[in-house]
């Protein structure tokens, strides 16, 4: 490669950081683009944050696998920013550096006894029943009664894997250790809570019938908790998913229960307001809101409580600070204009970009990743002047990483695992295993 063409470092292999190195290639033929994954895999969320019963949303990887197969991205995973190599020392390397980090951790739920044993984050949970390398392999579903708080799909996905009968998931890609788990589960109720009314949910319709679904599991939705004012009617007038969430729900309230061995309660207007206990959780105590013209809730000064013995918070994600580069901790993501990044002083950082939930927080889905892809990327291009003798990341790194060919290896071993057992794939789990798998002499 002649050295006067542009090379730019991509910080992140999750949805974000492959579709702004695709995106470089279109834009610039000529570019190389490194991509760095500090896990030993790619594919980020959608490998480690898409429940495993929902295959057809799994199947994003093989677009992205597609693009990753482009000669002109070079995969380099198992490289952890901070660890093994720093900011400054990219910005030295290469002519552009994209910081595509993601938001990965919980958003804080700030209620009283939020850190008793028992009350868990929706990421934690999720990265377990995901296999996450970083996970620990042991969850407790010791619990009869839990909990979950949040009115998005992240909430239905933790209700719906908790009331899920484990023998359901052996289609899955979810290993041995995963299974064992919700196969040893105590739960007999889950009960979701949502602080605004049904027609303002951030549930979508498919996923919500999908509760509905699970075998030997009753829906259970007070009518008088679906009832619609003003605002709930204006709303399921003029949005069509609206309306079908609420024929959804009133479907579930019109039925009797036929005795199933695990219920779901469904709960709206409803503030989480205290978690008792005093070493483990015991109970959650929520306060009745009221919703005015424009669907806003506040507190009523009712409260009810519930006995649970664990709580799921699904209350959205933030990301983590990038050690080296700008952080706005409010916002949990890194301070940008179109996708420059920007100092503690509102200035631009020369060749430092960012995209995806690091850059805007963790709102929208994939069509929104593209997008916001397209617009750092346009930045960058409109900005970038090659200066030539580029370094890259390759004399500054103590630890092999793991390349396309090794996840590749990764890849084979895990289809062969579920060929072994009737499945189209099951996950390797710990980061050794993985890294061996990767190794040609692994």
């Amino acid at each position: 490669m002649a050295d006067d063409l542009p090379t730019v470092c991509v910080v992140g292999a999750g949805p974000a950081g492959i579709y702004a190195a695709h995106l470089l290639t279109q834009s610039m033929p000529a570019v190389t683009v490194d991509l760095l994954e500090k896990l030993p895999v790619p594919y980020g969320l959608v490998r480690y944050g898409v429940a495993p019963d929902h295959p057809r949303i799994k199947k994003i990887v093989d677009s992205l696998h597609q693009l990753l197969e482009n000669p002109s991205i070079r995969l380099l995973c198992d490289i952890e920013v901070g660890r093994d190599v720093t900011v400054e020392q990219l910005l030295s390397g290469y002519d552009a550096v994209v910081l595509a980090t993601g938001a990965d951790r919980d958003a804080t739920l700030d209620i009283p006894g939020h850190d008793l044993a028992g009350s868990h984050g929706a990421a934690a949970f999720v990265s377990w029943y995901d296999a996450h390398p970083d996970a620990d392999p042991d969850w407790p579903l010791d619990a009869t009664e839990a909990a979950v708080i949040g009115a998005g799909n992240v909430a239905l996905d933790i209700t719906r894997m908790l009331a899920k009968p484990a023998d359901a998931l052996l289609h899955t890609d979810v290993p041995e250790h995963v299974h064992a788990g919700f196969a040893g589960s105590a739960l007999r109720d889950i009960h979701l809570f949502a602080r605004r009314g049904p027609a303002d949910t951030r549930f979508s319709p498919l996923e919500l019938r999908e509760l509905g679904e699970q075998r030997d599991v009753d829906v259970i939705v007070d009518p008088a908790e679906i009832e619609l004012d003003e605002h709930g009617r204006r709303m399921v007038a003029q949005f069509t998913p609206k309306r079908q969430i609420v024929d959804t729900l009133q479907g579930w309230a019109a039925r009797e229960p036929t005795g199933a061995p695990r219920r779901v309660h469904l709960h709206f207007y409803r503030a989480p307001v205290r978690i008792e206990g005093t070493d483990h959780v015991e109970a959650l105590t929520v306060e009745r809101t009221a919703p005015d013209d424009l669907g806003r809730t506040t507190g009523t000064g009712e409260y009810e409580t519930h006995p649970v013995q664990a709580v799921y918070r699904a209350v959205g994600y933030t990301g983590s600070p990038v050690p080296g580069a700008p952080f706005d901790p409010a916002r949990g993501a890194i301070p940008h204009a179109a996708g420059r990044v920007l100092d503690d002083d509102g200035a631009t950082i020369p060749g430092l970009y960012a995209t995806g939930w690091i850059k805007r927080g963790p709102v929208g889905l994939i069509g929104s990743t593209k997008s916001d892809a397209k617009e750092t990327v346009e930045s960058l291009v409109a900005d970038l002047a090659p200066r030539g003798g580029s370094t890259r990341v390759d004399g500054l790194l103590a630890r092999r990483p793991v390349t396309w060919e090794g996840w590749l290896r990764v890849d084979a071993a895990e289809l062969a695992a579920g060929v072994a057992r009737g499945r189209d794939r099951v996950k390797l789990v710990t980061r050794e295993e993985l890294v061996a798998a990767a190794r040609e002499d692994g």
